[in-house]
């Protein structure tokens, strides 16, 4: 049975997905890379303001699209759980999308790893990259996907903040199907940080060979 509690869970989310977002926007500063990045982006930010509207939030701003993408609110008419939910959403909301691209999209094309331990997040991930067959649309279509996983699926650092206090508790709980689902939001976004670094050991090597040509 997993015994991983949910606030490991939690902090390896968005320490990965941080990582992930600097990865993009670090090395990957294309304009291409900016508009697969946007839907992620959009997944993320929606998933905050659905969870405001289910917990009772007034939504001030919803911004899924500024140069710092954001959605603010006014606080959650049920105490605690509210303010987890908003702040946790992303992860909710981002995996409820995957699974239903892979349902209805994908028509359920790739299979979900299961897990025992954190220690599995890197054989989960391998699982999932081992899946895409680039001769398939459906493999591009999953590209697609893993390229937005940072973005989409993982907790900011202010998302943290505002919940510290339940994320102490959230150390002391095990509840191990959350835990499987977070573990796999993990895993999603180490796909994500794998496709990256490829695009980026790519790019430059085609950088040092133009470099290399003109001299």
């Amino acid at each position: 049975m997993l015994t991983t509690n949910l606030g490991v869970v939690i902090i390896l989310i968005t320490i990965f997905g941080y990582f992930s977002n600097w990865l993009n926007w670090q090395f990957l500063n294309y304009r291409i890379t900016h508009l697969s990045y946007y839907i992620g982006t959009l997944i993320h930010e929606t998933s905050h303001a659905v969870f405001c509207i289910l917990t009772g939030a007034k939504i001030h701003e919803f911004k899924p699209f500024s140069s710092k993408p954001h959605v603010t609110y006014s606080k959650s008419r049920i105490p605690f759980v509210g303010t987890l939910l908003i702040n946790i959403a992303p992860v909710i909301g981002g995996l409820s999308f995957l699974f239903l691209m892979n349902e209805y999209v994908l028509i359920d094309r790739f299979a979900l790893p299961q897990y025992s331990d954190w220690k599995d997040i890197a054989n989960g991930a391998w699982m999932l990259l081992s899946q895409v067959d680039l001769r398939e649309w459906e493999g591009w279509a999953l590209i697609v996907l893993f390229l937005n996983a940072g973005a989409m699926l993982g907790p900011s650092f202010q998302d943290l903040k505002n919940i510290w206090p339940l994320l102490l508790v959230l150390f002391f709980v095990q509840f191990p199907f959350i835990a499987n689902l977070g573990l796999l939001a993990v895993s999603l976004i180490v796909v994500n940080i794998m496709i990256q670094v490829i695009a980026i050991a790519v790019i430059m090597a085609i950088q040092v060979a133009a470099r290399a040509f003109r001299s």
